[in-house]
């Protein structure tokens, strides 16, 4: 594969080129970096695209922002034309990867997986042009293994090279037990890897171990072996947590537009060069110019977020949503001024009620034990006035305006 980057052409050097650049922007790491220069450069001499994989065992079906950081990668690749090869862990999740885990995962049963990979589907399709993508389920060929196969699958691997994995030293220094059959989660991803024949694969820091595997086990079956791209993990609007839906600190792809607007502009300023890379689909040169700009002062943090704000909208829900998204927030949040599109709801109960009934009995908030949280925070106002005691008791009347945090807004009428 070395002459591969010898006979290309001058056009050809320079497309292998951004192309290279493309892909290792914002990537904490390329296993090795010279061997995908080579496998791009094939790609461009034999005009065939390269295949690349991403596995998923649907374990969670809630995508956020966070996952779209891979997903936005695998779309640079498609967009040059090659070939994304998503393998739904349908096998490997109902033993689930031991990975950051201090204990064996529930096992999913078959419907479990059969939901959360349909939805995990439908919603990589607001990212990847899935009529485009190879979708595959490794139960297609994990599940005809003999137990011969499975010898020899277990024979290309040392019990002293797993061992190496920290969540399982780990387990072993602290007494925790390690069942056998998680042992064979690594082993099953690399697996897909070999049956697909894998140019490449991607994955998340964490998953340094597993994708590792894919190239192992390439070549203990003599196959050519794929190149590595880990990605950083993104952190959530915390900035210290990884983005988590658990945490809190997430940004839902599903998110209302509003809300995934006002989400936005909370990232820390520090963070907004990381999100600028690892989230948007800017191009390269965008991207360039707006870490440039912020360093320099040219660009204020706040409007660097807008702009993220309004291409997260865009991507998720369309051009006009994020341009009345960002109306939304200049005129409640900058303006200080009440949204136009107020939610309003006809009230047909006693007239009068306590602030935290009332915040329940409309689901503004799930419990009555957050609500008085959220008063004592000082995140709830009645009619544009700050609510200060828990135990108010208010007389509903027409127009009545109830605002819980900063975007969750309803207008009572009788």
């Amino acid at each position: 594969m070395n002459k591969s980057m010898e006979q290309l052409s001058a056009f050809q050097r320079k497309e292998m080129e951004r192309q290279y650049a493309l892909y290792a922007n914002g990537v904490n790491e390329i296993i090795p970096a010279l061997e995908l220069k080579q496998k791009i450069a094939k790609s461009l001499l034999k005009k065939k695209p390269l295949k690349v994989k991403l596995g998923l065992d649907p374990s969670a079906p809630d995508v956020h922002i966070g996952h779209t950081v891979v997903l936005q990668k695998l779309k640079q690749f498609q967009q040059n034309g090659h070939i994304i090869q998503l393998i739904v862990g349908d096998f490997t999740g109902k033993i689930g990867d031991p990975t950051g885990k201090s204990a064996a995962r529930k096992q999913l049963t078959d419907e479990e997986v059969k939901h959360n990979a349909q939805t995990y589907v439908e919603q990589f399709g607001k990212v990847l042009d899935m009529k485009k993508v190879e979708l595959h389920y490794n139960s297609q060929w994990l599940r005809l293994l003999n137990f011969e196969d499975i010898i020899r699958l277990a024979g290309s691997i040392t019990v002293a090279r797993l061992l190496e994995r920290n969540d399982f030293s780990q387990r072993i220094s602290t007494g925790k037990p390690i069942s056998l059959h998680e042992f064979f989660y690594p082993l099953m991803q690399g697996y897909d890897s070999v049956v697909l024949e894998s140019d490449i694969e991607l994955g998340g820091t964490d998953q340094h171990f597993n994708v590792l595997m894919g190239r192992q086990l390439q070549e203990h079956y003599q196959k050519e072996k794929q190149a590595v791209i880990l990605l950083p993990l993104l952190e959530g609007l915390d900035g210290v947590d990884k983005m988590s839906k658990s945490k809190g600190n997430y940004i839902g792809i599903h998110d209302k537009p509003n809300d995934m607007f006002g989400k936005t502009m909370s990232i820390p300023d520090e963070l907004i060069p990381k999100y600028i890379d690892l989230a948007t689909d800017f191009d390269l040169e965008k991207k360039k110019l707006l870490k440039e700009d912020l360093k320099s002062g040219r660009l204020h943090p706040r409007d660097a977020k807008i702009m993220i704000g309004e291409n997260f909208v865009t991507m998720f829900h369309g051009r006009k949503a994020s341009e009345s998204a960002a109306h939304h927030f200049q005129q409640v949040f900058q303006n200080r001024k009440l949204p136009e599109d107020i939610p309003t709801i006809v009230w047909q109960k006693a007239p009068k009620i306590t602030i935290v009934d009332l915040i329940v009995e409309l689901e503004l908030l799930p419990s009555k034990s957050e609500a008085r949280k959220m008063i004592q925070n000082g995140g709830i106002k009645l009619n544009g006035e700050k609510v200060v005691n828990k135990s108010l008791e208010i007389e509903i009347k027409n127009d009545t305006i109830i605002q819980v945090g900063k975007r969750k807004f309803l207008k009572i009428t009788l």
